[in-house]
Parts: C-alpha cells; sequence; structure tokens
C-alpha cells in the first residue's frame, strides 16, 4: 500500500510512469492519506516504511497492530521545480551523480540531431555511447493507414538513427572507441497485421545496423541492435486502444492474445532487462559482438 501524510489529490505522474514501466497495473491507484490505514477497517500491514525527509518529523498515527516502523530519508522528487522534463532531468542526476542534459531537438529535422550530438560533444567533452532509442507506433489497416503516420513513423523510428549516427561517428573515429546501439524489435525479424510503418522502419534499422558495422569494425567502434519483444512502456500501452478498435477486442484480450500471444514467457520484457544488455555491451568484454541483432523477446523468435 502507498499514502501520503498530506495527499495532493493526485497520483504523482512519474511514479505512475516507474509502475507501468514495470508492469503495474494503475488503473484503480489513487492518491489517498495514510489515516486510511490506522482505523478499526484498516488493511493489516507488518511495516510501514516512510519516506522523504519532509516526513522525519512527522508523528505518524497509531498503526493497528502495532507494526514495525523505519524510514527511509530522500529529498522529495514532487519539490523539483520548473517542467516535466526538468523534474526528470534533474531526478538523473540525482540519483545516478552525474551531469545530465536535456535537447528538444525535433527528431525528424536532421539539423536540430546535428546539433544535439554538438552539443553533447561540446558538454561532456565526446559522444562515446550513442543509444538511438527514438520510437513511435501507429496501428492501421496498410489501406487505412495515413501518409502523415507512415512518413513520421519512418523519420523518427529509422532515419533519425542515421542522422544521429552520421553526426557521432567522426568523434568516435578520431578517438579510435566507441559504441552505437540501436533498439530494434522483434518486429525487425518478423511482423504483424496493421503495423506496416514500423515494422518496415524496424527491418531497415538492422540493415543500417549491419552496414555501419562493417564501415566501423577497424576502428575501435562496435554497432549492434537490441531488439525486444513487448516492454511495459508508454508506447506499448498507447498503441492498445488502436489495436482494440483494429481488431474488436477487449484491453485483456489485446494484452494476452496480442501482446503476449507470440511470447512464450507470456511475460513482458522489462525495462531492466533491456538497459542491462546495453551496459553489457558498452563493455570490453563485448569488443567483438559487432554488426549482431540481440533478441531479448522472451522466446518470441524461437518459433
Amino acid at each position: 500500500h502507498s499514502a501520503g501524510s498530506a495527499p495532493s489529490g493526485r497520483v504523482n505522474p512519474f511514479a505512475l510512469d516507474v509502475l507501468r514501466n514495470a508492469g503495474v497495473d494503475t488503473t484503480n491507484l489513487r492518491s489517498k492519506s495514510w489515516d486510511e490505514f490506522a482505523g478499526a477497517e484498516a488493511p493489516p500491514v507488518s511495516i510501514v516504511i516512510t519516506v522523504c525527509d519532509s516526513a522525519a518529523g512527522e508523528v505518524c498515527p497509531l498503526w493497528p497492530g502495532q507494526p514495525m516502523t523505519a524510514h527511509w530519508g530522500i529529498e522529495d522528487p514532487a519539490a523539483v521545480e520548473g517542467s516535466d522534463i526538468e523534474k526528470e532531468r534533474a531526478a538523473l542526476e540525482k540519483d545516478f551523480k552525474v551531469k545530465a542534459i536535456y535537447s528538444p531537438a525535433d527528431m525528424t529535422k536532421p539539423a536540430e540531431i546535428a546539433d544535439m550530438i554538438k552539443t553533447a560533444e561540446q558538454t561532456f567533452g565526446s559522444v562515446d555511447v550513442l543509444v538511438n532509442n527514438a520510437g513511435i507506433q501507429h496501428v492501421a489497416p496498410v489501406e487505412e493507414f495515413p501518409i502523415e503516420k507512415w512518413d513520421m513513423i519512418l523519420a523518427i523510428n529509422l532515419m533519425s538513427a542515421f542522422h544521429t549516427i552520421r553526426a557521432a561517428v567522426p568523434g568516435m573515429k578520431a578517438r579510435k572507441w566507441g559504441r552505437i546501439i540501436n533498439t530494434a524489435s522483434a518486429h525487425s525479424l518478423v511482423a504483424s497485421p496493421f503495423k506496416s510503418a514500423y515494422v518496415t522502419a524496424k527491418h531497415g534499422l538492422t540493415g543500417l545496423t549491419k552496414t555501419v558495422a562493417l564501415e566501423l569494425a577497424t576502428f575501435g567502434i562496435t554497432a549492434n541492435c537490441i531488439s525486444p519483444g513487448y516492454v511495459w512502456t508508454p508506447l506499448v500501452e498507447k498503441q492498445i486502444p488502436d489495436t482494440m478498435a483494429a481488431r474488436g477486442m477487449t484491453k485483456e484480450q489485446v494484452i494476452n492474445d496480442v501482446l503476449l500471444e507470440a511470447q512464450p514467457t507470456k511475460q513482458f520484457v522489462t525495462v531492466e532487462q533491456v538497459a542491462g544488455t546495453a551496459v553489457f555491451l558498452c563493455t570490453d568484454a563485448a569488443a567483438s559482438i559487432t554488426g549482431t541483432n540481440i533478441m531479448v523477446e522472451g522466446g518470441w523468435c524461437a518459433h
């Protein structure tokens, strides 16, 4: 259970994002007071953990059953001021003790992409690791697929990777070291109905990756794809209503009979599993892995 001493009336959107990425259904979550857990009808709890430094001096209610209590002293992430992106950037700096910057580059515009890479090089001194992870989705029958959606998906999911690579490679060559990691998909090897643009872009991304790997093989630079199956992310969650409409299904049917139907594990891939693969590709142990497409898809493509 989760509750607050002074609830705001809405669940923090960043908390919802974390839960969704972990595959947790957030449909019925709500903002609530910890007083709900102090009455006679409250659900039993074994331990109460208070978080955020501002809660350390507050007097807790008398919890039924006298559970153990502990305090986890962290700053309140909701106290950061500014836009949602600024809050996200500040949280990254605090959590990982690194400098983080945000670029508002439009990933459909080559000049802005080049400026983004230039800014990163000027800020950090070099771009040694490039992860192309931008992606959008639209689901529709091919004869009804909006032309503007087709163009946008190809621009963001495929062509933006070419432009970032083109801008970052000169510096990597000069330093004789680099890691290029392109987030592809199980759809880089197999297709699904109603996803013509996405499947086309992901197949193209694997071809781009192989070509770049061959060109850069003697410069200490590797280029690889990571191809996840379905990861519970906002991108996946947002395509469910379109798939429901296209196939005449309920949400549960789309999740079980479409999204996870092809994954033998019947589990969503986690963000951490994909990120862990990317971290491995950046190590010396992966120096001879290049031009590959690493599948992280719960056995989908083993069929």
